[in-house]
């Protein structure tokens, strides 16, 4: 559980407790402190000036570190860090240091940290009589540089951390647009294709049958409209800065009927059968749906009036999709600059590591078969 910066503040007001209190008691044990020279009252103000800050350090962590190296150095000078003592004041400007290294920028935390090394180090010079001295320096580098240190590459971690994560969210969305673009082009040329076939039909009937004329105008108004607003949506998304774009369900399963009727109104007579659990996993419902969807744009694109079968079946392991129409079996391949259905197809098959083909049919007419391996939640690996 990650606790909360009031939480956190609250912990450091207790751990200033114990070095004020050991100093404290410190002040008149001169074997604690080797030589403590100065009145009571100074060592209760190092005491405060030592343990006060520890509460403040995340607030104030360039402040709190200032008082607390001043106080240290004048510790030093009057004997009061010199001895068992001497960790009650290192420890807590340890703790100072890590949280300078963790918050403040790079130039003014080592700024810092050289200017607190620099005051420490000269008080210790400046009062050592023996080698008790070198041993102290050594503790006092060791002590400031490591916690220091450490900040530094806590602050580098979250920062690279943070970066990764965003990196990630904008990869995201970057991958969420363009399988929206890719959308984008289905609705278009699915709905174009029907439009176009209608608007021909109304065309040719439109003196001698004009019932079915303005059947299929009916045809095209409801077609249009649905595309506009499809467009709109995708097209607000796409335009959107936002990185969590909201999206309406995709379309899946249950929307080939209406796919199946649509392609009737155009000439295409469709024979639907799916066979699958009640639950596929989305991707894969709106790789079948598009699948489906192509294929009988190009049904009506090259063979209409034809007959056309779609056979969905699917299981634990997977999914197999089929289309089968009983026209001339002739498919135009998409030179530059023109359509893309197959390869679109091809390319959602080879997503899951499928099969596809695409090609005329033993028996007369086009075919178009896809497998779609998975796993349903749930299922052993």
């Amino acid at each position: 559980m990650r606790l909360r910066r009031g939480q956190l503040i609250a912990i450091d007001v207790l751990v200033a407790v114990g070095p004020m209190l050991l100093i404290m008691a410190a002040v008149g044990d001169h074997d604690a402190t080797r030589g403590f020279v100065g009145p009571a009252w100074l060592g209760g103000v190092i005491a405060l000036a030592i343990g006060l800050p520890v509460a403040v350090r995340r607030v104030w962590p360039l402040g709190a570190l200032s008082v607390m190296c001043l106080a240290l150095a004048v510790a030093t000078m009057t004997g009061m860090a010199w001895g068992p003592s001497g960790l009650a004041f290192l420890v807590p400007v340890a703790l100072a240091l890590y949280t300078l290294g963790l918050l403040e920028p790079r130039r003014r935390s080592v700024l810092a940290l050289a200017v607190c090394l620099a005051g420490t180090t000269a008080a210790i010079v400046a009062t050592w009589s023996s080698w008790d001295g070198a041993a102290l320096l050594l503790l006092d580098w060791l002590l400031l540089v490591t916690p220091w240190a450490a900040g530094r590459a806590v602050r580098a971690r979250r920062a690279y951390a943070a970066a990764a994560a965003a990196q990630l969210t904008r990869q995201a969305v970057s991958d969420e647009r363009l399988r929206i673009a890719r959308e984008l082009h289905d609705i278009v040329a699915h709905s174009l294709s029907l439009i176009t076939v209608q608007a021909s039909i109304a065309n040719h009937v439109a003196g001698e049958r004009p019932a079915e004329a303005l059947a299929a105008l009916r045809v095209i108004e409801d077609t249009s409209r649905g595309t506009l607003t499809d467009m709109r949506r995708l097209l607000g998304v796409l335009r959107s800065d936002s990185t969590t774009p909201e999206l309406a369900p995709s379309p899946g399963l249950a929307g080939l009927p209406e796919l199946a009727e649509r392609a009737g109104l155009a000439g295409v007579r469709v024979d639907l059968e799916v066979h699958a659990p009640d639950r596929l996993p989305d991707g894969v419902e709106l790789t079948i749906y598009r699948i489906v969807q192509e294929a009988l744009t190009n049904v009506v694109k090259h063979a209409a009036p034809a007959g056309c079968r779609v056979t969905v079946t699917a299981d634990e392991a997977g999914a197999t999709v089929r289309v089968v129409d009983d026209g001339p079996g002739v498919r135009t391949l998409p030179a530059a600059g023109a359509g893309h259905g197959i390869i679109g197809m091809r390319e959602r098959v080879m997503m899951y590591d499928g099969e596809f083909s695409a090609g005329p049919a033993p028996g007369g007419g086009f075919a178009v078969s896809a497998r779609l391996p998975f796993q349903l939640a749930g299922e052993p690996a």
